[in-house]
């Protein structure tokens, strides 16, 4: 067996560091809002930055986490997600939380 690596290889791996300096490439399922407390707060994990924040869903910190990752490109997976939450946990609010993310045009754009 050669122990080089083919070209193909060499500019997968090349294409793959690329993207490093903001762009992210996630396998898998990855979940941006952690429902906490009955819905009255939430974990929300921002890929843009590596960092996870603990807020109030009725707090403005809530609205501008979640105005960044749409900004970003992730707002059809956010409202996705914020549905789904609706649907598991309907007495929590998250129609409401979205209802206010609407209303603060969060997803506009």
């Amino acid at each position: 067996m050669a122990s080089n690596t083919s070209k193909t290889a060499r500019a997968s791996v090349r294409a793959g560091q690329a993207g490093q300096g903001g762009a992210l490439s996630v396998l898998g399922e990855f979940k941006y809002v952690i429902p906490l407390n009955g819905g009255r707060n939430a974990y929300v994990r921002n890929l843009t930055n590596g960092k996870t924040e603990h807020l109030r869903t009725d707090s403005d910190a809530f609205i501008e986490e979640i105005r960044t990752l749409a900004a970003a490109g992730h707002a059809a997976k956010i409202r996705a997600e914020l549905s789904a939450l609706n649907t598991t946990h309907p007495g929590d609010g998250w129609d409401a939380t979205e209802k206010r993310l609407v209303e603060a045009g969060v997803f506009e754009g």
